[in-house]
């Protein structure tokens, strides 16, 4: 058991890491004098650094051993969070971020892996659950924290309080996590994969981050950063395929249920984070709504997470994965045609209910995830594989997010455009009793007021739209589930 706490304990701290300073952005703006551009790269450089660093789990666990990998990666995250806090200037802040995550994102596969191989049989399930627990729920929580932090105290401490987490963490594994037997070989870093992987992901999620404000391909940068993706892609895609040992092994993907699991994880790191971003940006930006409530919006997801986990660690081992799977996305479906019918006027418990269903259905998934995706898995590769398993549903969702705000922005400018069209003397909405109060075209209070409102109902488009892409999204994923062999043959060696 107290394995299973150290693992989770150790993924928790990279886990809290994504979310919980994202309602302090406002704040560390204004303290930092950036602007709205330049205070999401705290965000975006983050995520491409989890991205860029995740896959490489398998190596260090290969090359150094798991627990060293811990230990080091432990320290050298708690030392980057106390720098994040202490940071003075922008530049500063988003370097100690991407140190943050290099040392932070490998440990989360890696914490997995010891838990697959540690567990198995019918423990596995009960292990991963409890594990899953842990993991899924702290991020839900850690905005609403963040946001009361940040709001008592300073957006500094936001880092701070992770500190002792991470000092905990340390002496857990010191203490209960075993030493992995000596290797007589010892994994060489293939670097032509990684840095051509490197460059292609974070050309990618720069293009999409940049390219609504830039104009796409009417900007330069943009061009260059499409030319890049494409070039690297196609790099790493040919010397992965003809490499002995490539930085990610494609030929994991040969064992039928290892790819339909990677398949299901593209589909759940879409839709996992999605909703805890739009959701509680929609309402700050129509409604105006305090850090602090747009923390707790998260908070009910992460209850619904939590009772859902706890179903798990009764049921997980005795019900079929692909049942579970069916509730699970079953339900991200429902939750998106309930969104699609959300306004400005939606009350807060209406959306604080979709957020427990909708968290409810996350927990649900994971465990089946898990267990499926590892079902017939090489013993002696899973830290490869969990490398890929969480690579995915890292860029998938980094992917997705930006994809989404995409949606937003591009639904928002053409609605605008749509609809000032109608300000003009001669519509006869402006003639309208309790419009003429509020909505005078010909004074400046009355001009102000009206473009204030066609804003509101362009935002509000363009976020039903982002709803619309979350449906079909949940919709790709049953066929996949339809195609996995259950129950299980177990690890069959290849002749």
């Amino acid at each position: 058991m107290w394995l299973i706490i150290t693992c989770t304990l150790v993924t928790t701290l990279y886990a809290t890491t994504i979310t919980i300073a994202n309602v302090s952005l406002l704040q560390i703006q204004g303290a930092l004098s950036a602007s709205p551009d330049q205070v999401a790269w705290v965000v975006t450089a983050n995520l491409i650094a989890t991205a860029v660093t995740i896959p490489l789990a398998g190596w260090f666990s290969n090359r150094f051993g798991r627990k060293r990998c811990m230990i080091w990666g432990t320290v050298g995250f708690g030392f980057a969070t106390l720098m994040c806090g202490l940071s003075n200037s922008l530049a500063e802040l988003v370097f100690w971020r991407v140190l943050q995550s290099a040392f932070g994102s490998p440990l989360t596969p890696i914490s997995q892996s010891v838990v697959i191989d540690e567990f198995t049989g019918e423990r596995r399930g009960f292990a991963t659950a409890i594990y899953s627990m842990g993991v899924s729920v702290t991020p839900t929580i850690a905005p609403l924290a963040g946001g009361y932090i940040s709001e008592e105290i300073s957006w500094r401490w936001v880092f701070f309080i992770l500190l002792p987490l991470a000092v905990i963490a340390l002496v857990g594994v010191l203490a209960f996590i075993k030493p992995d037997p000596p290797r007589e070989e010892r994994q060489k870093l293939d670097w032509t994969g990684f840095l051509s992987l490197a460059i292609a992901v974070s050309c990618v999620q720069l293009m999409l981050d940049r390219g609504e404000r830039e104009d796409w391909f009417e900007s330069l940068e943009i061009i260059i950063e499409a030319a890049g993706a494409v070039i690297f892609g196609w790099i790493f895609l040919v010397h992965s395929l003809t490499s002995e040992r490539p930085f990610l092994d494609p030929r994991l993907l040969l064992e039928r249920n290892f790819a339909l699991g990677v398949g299901i994880t593209l589909v759940f790191g879409m839709l996992f984070v999605t909703p805890m971003v739009l959701m509680p940006a929609m309402m700050q930006q129509l409604r105006g709504i305090p850090e602090l409530t747009a923390g707790l919006f998260i908070g009910a997801r992460g209850l619904g997470t939590m009772l859902s986990q706890v179903f798990m660690i009764a049921f997980a081992h005795r019900w079929d994965p692909r049942l579970l799977f069916m509730i699970g996305f079953g339900l991200q479906t429902y939750a998106a045609l309930v969104m699609l019918q959300f306004d400005m006027n939606v009350s807060l418990g209406e959306i604080a209910w979709l957020m427990i269903v909708q968290g409810f259905g996350v927990g649900c998934i994971w465990v089946p995830m898990t267990l499926v995706t590892f079902s017939n898995f090489d013993p002696r590769r899973t830290a490869d594989g969990s490398a890929i398993f969480h690579f995915v549903r890292s860029i998938a969702s980094s992917y997705y997010i930006s994809a989404s705000y995409v949606v937003i922005f591009h639904s928002q400018k053409i609605n605008y455009s749509d609809m000032v069209q109608w300000i003009n003397p001669f519509s006869e909405r402006l003639r309208l009793a309790d419009a003429l109060e509020h909505w005078d075209i010909e004074t400046t209070v009355g001009l102000t007021n009206i473009a204030g409102e066609v804003t509101r109902q362009a935002t509000t488009i363009g976020y039903i739209n982002a709803f619309n892409l979350f449906l079909w999204t949940s919709l790709l994923v049953y066929p996949l589930i339809a195609l996995i062999v259950w129950p299980p043959k177990g690890y069959q060696p290849r002749k």
